[in-house]
């Protein structure tokens, strides 16, 4: 899927998004923002920031940047920024896959539903590995192949049918790390149905 089809999806679904998916993605989303442990003072930056809903989450002290590349999706965080009042949170559109900040410009990274709905998963890990400083933290929480067999296989037939609404379904989390300098710290499934993954990760890039 091209990235320019992939924004007006998710344009489509920008003012509906949080009444959708907020509530059953809700507790997912603290927890990851709770397992990445921002500090004040820590830059933060927020991989898919979508409609900004888990903006508030982080709390005052650290700065949080968010990225997305749906102009629908950042319409609604600014939206959100303002109704919370969130002055260390900023927002700018960008192409996750090729990301303008310098190298290890951020201490934590937090990307949450958006490893599978790019349309290339290695470049974007690439990417994050890129502005994250070394040590620094990465947390992903997605919908990832599940190792039961029998689930699997239902995930792959419905991949294709799911591509089209714009997210897949046949990615492991070693597809998803193969290659990158990516130490996975902890993982845990999570809501809705335990077909989820909480992935806390070390960035081990040399410094």
């Amino acid at each position: 899927m091209d990235l320019a089809r992939l924004g007006r999806i998710y344009d489509s679904y920008a003012k509906i998004y949080d009444r959708l998916f907020g509530r059953v993605f809700d507790a997912p989303r603290k927890r990851a923002v709770e397992w990445l442990a921002a500090q004040p003072g820590e830059r933060v930056l927020e991989v898919g920031v979508g409609t900004g809903i888990a903006l508030p989450m982080y709390g005052p002290g650290p700065l949080v940047v968010g990225v997305d590349f749906s102009l629908g999706m950042l319409l609604q965080a600014r939206q959100c920024i303002a109704a919370h009042g969130l002055r260390d949170a900023h927002i700018l559109r960008m192409d996750a896959m090729r990301m303008a900040f310098p190298d290890s410009s951020f201490d934590a990274l937090m990307a949450a539903y958006v490893v599978t709905a790019v349309p290339d998963h290695r470049r974007l890990l690439a990417e994050m590995v890129r502005v994250c400083r070394p040590g620094g933290r990465i947390v992903i929480v997605n919908h990832l192949h599940h190792r039961n067999r029998l689930i699997a296989f239902g995930q792959r037939i419905l991949s294709p049918i799911t591509q089209r609404l714009g997210w897949r379904t046949d990615l492991s989390l070693e597809d998803v790390l193969a290659g990158t300098p990516i130490e996975v710290v902890r993982v845990t499934t999570v809501p809705p149905f335990g077909l989820w993954y909480l992935v806390e990760c070390r960035n081990t890039k040399p410094g």
